[in-house]
Formats: structure tokens, C-alpha cells, sequence
């Protein structure tokens, strides 16, 4: 006689030789032994550990991000303000240089250079050496060019 399929609830048996895929018949030996009580215990602490983790992640990482959202909103803050101050000296500075180009008399040329340059070097914020352009006005001054 040979041997008989059959489906059970989706699952293919054969009666005589058992079933045809190993790792089916594996997973039927695996259900058959029942895992010791330790092991189950340890499991089900295991998954709740890492539920308590996964929890406390998920409120530290939203904690980060609402704490990243305010320091962000204090940056747009500072830099709208140091925007709107930089706005105001830029305006007052155009405005008093537009008035300064209004009153050119002849004679005057190179105190509206000083004003323009910064001839103290302690004082300067730029990074380039700007000394010998310093020191070319400062004798252009002292002696100025005959036409």
C-alpha cells in the first residue's frame, strides 16, 4: 500500500512516512517537547525588559527632540534679533555716510579718507595684513601726488 496525503488545516501530512519537509517534521518535534520552566521564565523577562527599554528610549528620544525643537527656535530668535540690529547700524551708518557725501568741499579729500579707513592696526578685525595700504595712504597724506 502506499502512502496517503491529507491537509489539516493547511498543513500536509502523509499517514505512513510522516511528513515531507524536514524542517516541517523539526517544528513538530519542537512543539511535541515543551521548553522548561526556566527558559519560559527567563523569555517572558527578557521581553519585558526589552519593552521597558524600547519605552524608555522612545520618551528619552522625544524628550531630545522637543528639547532640540526649543533650542532651535531660540537660535531663529538670536539671529532674527542680531539680524534686526545689524539692519538698524547698516541704516544709521548709510544714513550718516549719505549726509557726509553732501557736504564735499575741496581740501577735504583725505579727512574723508581717515574717516573711511581705520588707521589704528590694534584695532583691526581684519585677518589680512592691511599695513603697507596703511602706510601708503599715511605718506599719500603727508605728501600728496602733483599733477
Amino acid at each position: 500500500t502506499g502512502a496517503v496525503d491529507g491537509v489539516v488545516n493547511g498543513d500536509v501530512y502523509q499517514e505512513i512516512n510522516g511528513p515531507t519537509d524536514s524542517y516541517a517534521a523539526i517544528s513538530q518535534v519542537d512543539r511535541l517537547q515543551s521548553e522548561p520552566e526556566s527558559i519560559r521564565k527567563w523569555r517572558e523577562e527578557q521581553k519585558e525588559r526589552l519593552e521597558q527599554l524600547d519605552a524608555n528610549s522612545r520618551k528619552q528620544e522625544a524628550e531630545w527632540k522637543e528639547k532640540a525643537i526649543k533650542e532651535l527656535e531660540e537660535w531663529y530668535a538670536r539671529q532674527d534679533e542680531k539680524l534686526q540690529k545689524t539692519k538698524a547700524s547698516n541704516r544709521a551708518a548709510e544714513e550718516a555716510f549719505v549726509n557726509d557725501a553732501e557736504e564735499i568741499f575741496p581740501g577735504t579729500e583725505w579727512e574723508r579718507v581717515a574717516q573711511l579707513c581705520d588707521f589704528n592696526p590694534k584695532s583691526s578685525k581684519q585677518a589680512k595684513d592691511v599695513s603697507r595700504m596703511r602706510s601708503v595712504l599715511i605718506s599719500l597724506k603727508q605728501a600728496p601726488l602733483v599733477r
